[in-house]
């Protein structure tokens, strides 16, 4: 069944929405992150427009995010005071983002960046993903593990002024650090249409030395106000979000999520890390991949 995106203005397949949308939710739940950051190049790889990728993406992980973010409060996996500084930087960083999305809109040259910032950000942490996934498989077939490494945060954090008591995360650190990993993060979800929590949480574990059991729902508090903002300012100001599509996205990956979830308790977690890797890898070389090929038209004609 095809349908017509307003914004986006093409047709599209119903169901081919739909199942992209709920083959991203089936990975959210199977691997345990936000699926955001596959929603966008694989939109932009079924031929929608890239800014109304990233705007439509940026609501479906909107409405994705509610029920984890409720989840975790029941389980106390939120440190609210820390989410809260995370989501007023990257509310700033999200009107920041939607003026340098306007900016390389004006420039025509906001396909080519998105596309860019995605091969570089997907190619370099799936590089590590991989890494850690192999490393995580060797020990599973008898290698000796690695020494575990200290949890405390990154010397340029320790370094900020006024510090704050985070008592649900066990800092005591500024938080200008949160502050500015949140501004960040909403730079992001502007230009991207991600949620920002394949950054976010290896951020909170490593520079800021969050413990493990707030992370998660602390990034999903911080990705749901964030993402929220982002589509807010996008339909206020670039006017790129398409409702429908983003509608079509959220009903298969609700769907898919609750599938991928029963997946991931019969596969072991290892092996879980490993094929994400790959599939992220996949993903940055596909990308890279437009960048530099040659199309079949060097040229087109749009009637308008």
């Amino acid at each position: 069944m095809d349908l017509y995106l307003p914004v986006a203005n093409l047709s599209v397949n119903a169901l081919v929405i739909v199942l992209l949308g709920g083959g991203v939710g089936f990975l959210s739940g199977m691997f345990g992150v936000g699926g955001g950051f596959l929603t966008t190049p694989l939109l932009i790889f079924y031929g929608i427009p890239p800014t109304v990728a990233a705007a439509s993406a940026a609501s479906q992980v909107t409405g994705a995010s509610v029920s984890g973010v409720f989840a975790h409060f029941r389980r106390g996996g939120v440190d609210v005071r820390m989410g809260t500084v995370l989501t007023v930087g990257g509310v700033l960083g999200s009107i920041a983002g939607a003026g340098i999305f306007r900016l390389l809109q004006a420039t025509g040259q906001i396909d080519t960046v998105i596309a860019l910032i995605y091969v570089l950000l997907l190619g370099s942490i799936g590089g590590l993903m991989l890494k850690e996934a192999v490393g995580s498989i060797r020990v599973l077939r008898g290698a000796k593990a690695p020494p575990a490494a200290r949890r405390r945060h990154h010397p340029l954090v320790a370094a900020l002024p006024l510090r704050w008591r985070f008592y649900a995360s066990g800092l005591y650190i500024s938080p200008l650090a949160p502050l500015l990993l949140g501004f960040g993060v909403g730079i992001l979800t502007v230009l991207l249409g991600v949620g920002g929590g394949f950054v976010l949480v290896p951020a909170m574990l490593y520079l800021l030395g969050m413990g493990t059991r707030v992370v998660v729902g602390t990034s999903l508090f911080q990705i749901l106000f964030v993402t929220a903002a982002a589509t807010l300012v996008h339909a206020m100001t670039t006017k790129a979000v398409d409702i429908v599509l983003a509608v079509l996205l959220l009903i298969g990956s609700v769907t898919g999520a609750q599938i991928g979830a029963k997946f991931a308790q019969v596969v072991k977690p290892e092996y879980l890390r490993l094929i994400l890797a790959l599939m992220v890898l996949a993903v940055a070389f596909r990308m890279a991949l437009g960048l530099g090929w040659r199309p079949d038209e060097i040229y087109t004609i749009e009637l308008s």
